[in-house]
């Protein structure tokens, strides 16, 4: 890793800031974060607000003091279980209040949540139990065999010993809800400290104009970090209340925007997409509707465009990673522009580097955008060594790599151009080519397999597969039965939509598949 050093003495003078004159005028560029748990969040709450509503599911409201009591009581139960301090646990669920009350759960056990996609079948599974050491799993009863399967496939003392699944119904009978089963016991143990996702939490809060007033559209997952951190935690932390949905739906969230009078909605372009295009849509009631933005792909300027004329709203964009705890960069409520990922976030440092020499480049120019604030990760689960990759040290201070190339306008604001990993991005879903290709390869008719993106006006990119068949199974295997065969073994959003049969996949001297020959070719397609 590159490193800058400082002279005795001396201190690092002042970084032009060119975003400066977009800045909110209303919110400081640093924030004082917390000294306190996730958990203290939904404890405040609770005592500020205990009978105002925290979930909304299906008409069936969740208030705040029973979203806690109940938290406390899974807490207990996983004591008695044997969780203890730093364990890892397992939420594979889809949006439901059950997801909310096991992931404070796990946080007032002082364990670490380990969210997993609820649309992972059981190979995939295998990996989120044994790399985490993970020996208690919370799920509902759709998803329970898949982890059970996962489980037992493993091998001895890897596989989980504690399976708590509970049904989507069980919120709407006070009397089955999740924690009126398990035993009250409690004990009173050293509270976390939660600094990244505290930090987005309230940052986020604050950049969306965040009040107890605010009524939130829960769709996008809470496994993934934007909907568990810039929506579930951010909402907690102010006393929002959350209307949810557990898979997305037009028509029922133009209802339930009209029906509680949703006023922020956090989205991936694609939802926004759907719905306007929905033949309901102009009689949708919108009009409560104060905040829009989201991420994950750029959102078309038609579109924009037209939710600008029919609702009199910016679309606000946003980038994060995982790593970041959610958002490094947004823009702007008070002056956004269209296909771009914004301005440094609060308390964040971003720049643009040369990947091969770490130099930072002048404005205008493409490099790779790296990133440093309070709520960035420490480092990746017992892999040292990818962890030390990852992170470089400029004016002594540590910076991590995003892998994305991109570039600064003389305004300051960041634009995304290219990716420096080999990642798809299929509706804000991150597809990773060489999972689904070790996946293809299960298949008996698959000798080889390269994954690539194919444009999609709809999602973005969707996966594509060029794939080499054994010669005993030529002209037995159709496309559409690869197709099949992967929506059985993998999640949903990784399924290639398309196969190409070819005789051979192209290669370097060493023997490499040159996958980006690949990539190319279907991009001038």
């Amino acid at each position: 890793m590159q490193t800058s050093s400082i002279p005795l003495g001396q201190t690092v003078p002042p970084r032009p800031r060119p975003h400066q004159p977009f800045w909110p005028k209303r919110l400081p560029e640093r924030i004082s974060v917390p000294a306190t748990s996730l958990w203290d969040n939904l404890d405040t709450s609770a005592r500020r607000y205990p009978d105002k509503a925290a979930v909304v599911f299906f008409g069936q409201a969740l208030s705040y003091a029973q979203l806690r009591d109940q938290a406390q009581q899974l807490a207990g139960r996983l004591h008695a279980l044997g969780v203890q301090k730093g364990d890892r646990v397992l939420l594979n669920m889809q949006n439901c209040p059950q997801l909310v009350i096991a992931h404070f759960a796990i946080l007032r056990a002082n364990a670490v949540v380990v969210p997993v996609n609820p649309m992972n079948q059981a190979e995939e599974l295998k990996h989120y139990i044994a790399d985490p050491q993970a020996k208690v799993a919370i799920t509902t009863s759709d998803l329970a065999p898949e982890l059970a399967r996962a489980s037992d496939a493993l091998a001895a003392g890897q596989g989980l010993s504690h399976l708590l699944v509970t049904h989507f119904t069980d919120t709407f009978d006070a009397s089955a809800a999740l924690g009126a089963a398990f035993p009250a016991a409690w004990a009173d143990w050293l509270l976390p400290r939660h600094a990244s996702i505290m930090h987005n939490a309230v940052a986020s809060s604050l950049w969306g104009n965040g009040t107890s007033e605010n009524v939130t559209l829960m769709v996008v997952p809470m496994f993934h970090i934007t909907g568990m951190v810039s929506l579930m935690h951010a909402s907690i932390y102010c006393g929002a209340t959350l209307i949810m949905m557990p898979r997305w739906d037009r028509e029922l969230a133009g209802h339930l925007t009209a029906r509680w009078k949703v006023t922020h909605w956090t989205n991936i372009p694609t939802m926004v997409i759907d719905l306007m295009g929905s033949p309901n849509f102009e009689r949708f009631d919108l009009s409560s509707l104060v905040y829009i933005g989201g991420g994950g792909a750029a959102m078309p300027q038609a579109v924009a465009q037209r939710l600008w004329e029919r609702l009199g709203l910016r679309y606000v964009e946003g980038y994060g990673m995982t790593e970041t705890a959610a958002p490094s960069h947004s823009n702007p409520p008070d002056a956004p522009k269209q296909q771009c990922l914004g301005i440094p976030f609060m308390s964040v440092d971003a720049r643009v580097l040369d990947p091969d020499t770490l130099q930072e480049l002048p404005t205008g120019e493409q490099g790779e955008i790296v990133v440093s604030g309070p709520q960035v990760f420490q480092g990746y689960w017992r892999q040292p060594a990818a962890t030390e990759a990852v992170f470089v040290t400029l004016d002594g201070k540590h910076f991590v790599r995003t892998g994305d190339l991109g570039h600064v306008d003389e305004d300051g604001y960041f634009f995304l151009t290219d990716r420096l990993k080999r990642m798809i991005n299929a509706s804000g879903f991150k597809v990773w080519p060489a999972e689904v290709e070790a996946l293809l390869f299960r298949h008996p008719a698959v000798q080889e397999a390269c994954i690539i993106a194919s444009q999609d006006s709809y999602r973005g990119e969707s996966v594509k597969a060029v794939v080499v068949l054994r010669p005993s199974h030529q002209d037995q295997l159709s496309e559409q039965e690869l197709i099949a065969w992967c929506r059985d073994n993998m999640a949903v959003y990784k399924v290639p939509r398309t196969v190409q049969f070819v005789d051979a996949l192209p290669k370097s001297g060493a023997g490499k598949v040159m996958w980006r020959q690949l990539q190319e070719a279907q991009t001038k397609a």
